[in-house]
């Protein structure tokens, strides 16, 4: 199962090494396979070049190239995503060290299922606070969950734009 990751970012290089540095955990699982795909907005900060520089490690595609914004940016990224689900980890957001176990847990999910789990906001000063996730009929509301611990079903990309 491949999972998409899809970073969208404009001149945040450290936000992009960040984030960068927060899937080196689940690259070292040998049973999960993912994409990271970033869409930068044409950043002058060096972005570009850090991102040409990787390689393609962890199967990296990004383009690097102006948008209408942070919208116009994540669906530039639902076209690229090839995965069975798909998350938005954006430029500074990093991974949990337990992120692993929840992505092994998606194998064993129908692939038109939106799942959602907690996300720990870290505000850089000590200070932290768990964000748990509603119910999935909050959707009607708001998210249920933070972007960043929302796994949204690959298939349905092909029907959905922000």
């Amino acid at each position: 199962m491949l999972l998409s990751i899809i970073t969208v970012a404009f001149r945040n290089l450290e936000g992009i090494v960040k984030t960068h540095a927060s899937l080196a955990h689940l690259a070292q699982a040998d049973d999960i396979s993912f994409e990271w795909i970033v869409v930068d907005g044409g950043s002058n900060d060096g972005t570009r070049e850090y991102l040409e520089n990787l390689n393609g490690i962890y199967n990296l595609r990004f383009i690097s190239e102006p948008d209408n914004g942070i919208y116009d940016a994540m669906n530039k990224g639902i076209a690229m995503a090839q995965g069975k689900f798909a998350l938005f980890l954006n430029s500074g957001d990093i991974f949990h060290q337990d992120a692993a176990n929840f992505v092994r847990k998606l194998k064993m999910q129908k692939d038109n299922v939106m799942i959602t789990g907690d996300a720990l906001l870290d505000f850089g000063d000590g200070h932290k606070i768990k964000r748990s996730a509603k119910p999935g009929w909050y959707i009607y509301h708001s998210l249920p969950a933070s972007h960043q611990a929302i796994f949204f079903p690959g298939i349905r990309f092909e029907k959905m734009a922000l």
